[in-house]
């Protein structure tokens, strides 16, 4: 009887104590609302048109391929971890970023930029996507540099990203 009366104690202080610890599970990151301007998305498309290239346009204003689709998992929210191997260029074909040979990049979704944010959605594990961003889903107006202040990105730049999804969590 004792021994009840001590396990029924501590279930209930169990209880006390989970219901008195706060759950930090909420996710921080917020869905953007941006939409590229008008004159944004035509430039991008007479560029991608200019190039031979034929995508697809989301609401927001960046266009995209989907090269496979994936038969995994897919992104849940902006607090999805992902993990890629990508190319990102510019429209002349500099490379300014991309992950190592045999390497993979992992984040959550919602430290990227909004291009990135909007687009690896459009695909699951396993997926291929090429995304081409304009500059109001991308950085913007500011130039990126890189460790020893080289512009790397410059302001109001059209992005291109080759994107691979290798895990979703």
């Amino acid at each position: 009887m004792m021994m009840k009366k001590v396990l029924f104690g501590l279930v209930i202080a169990s209880a006390v104590i989970a219901g008195c610890v706060k759950s930090n599970t909420k996710c921080p990151f917020t869905n953007s609302s941006i939409i590229a301007p008008t004159d944004e998305v035509q430039a991008l498309k007479d560029s991608l048109a200019a190039h031979g290239i034929s995508a697809t346009q989301d609401a927001s204003g960046f266009l995209y391929t989907i090269n496979q689709k994936g038969a995994g998992v897919g992104v849940t929210n902006l607090c999805s971890n992902v993990s890629v191997t990508y190319k990102g260029s510019l429209f002349d074909s500099t490379v300014f970023d991309s992950t190592a040979t045999n390497q993979v990049a992992t984040f959550q979704l919602g430290q990227v930029i909004v291009g990135w944010q909007k687009g690896v959605p459009l695909i699951n594990k396993d997926g291929d996507i090429t995304l081409y961003i304009p500059p109001s889903l991308g950085y913007g107006p500011n130039p990126v540099k890189d460790n020893s202040g080289n512009v790397v990105i410059p302001g109001n730049s059209f992005l291109i990203f080759n994107i691979h999804i290798t895990d979703i969590q």
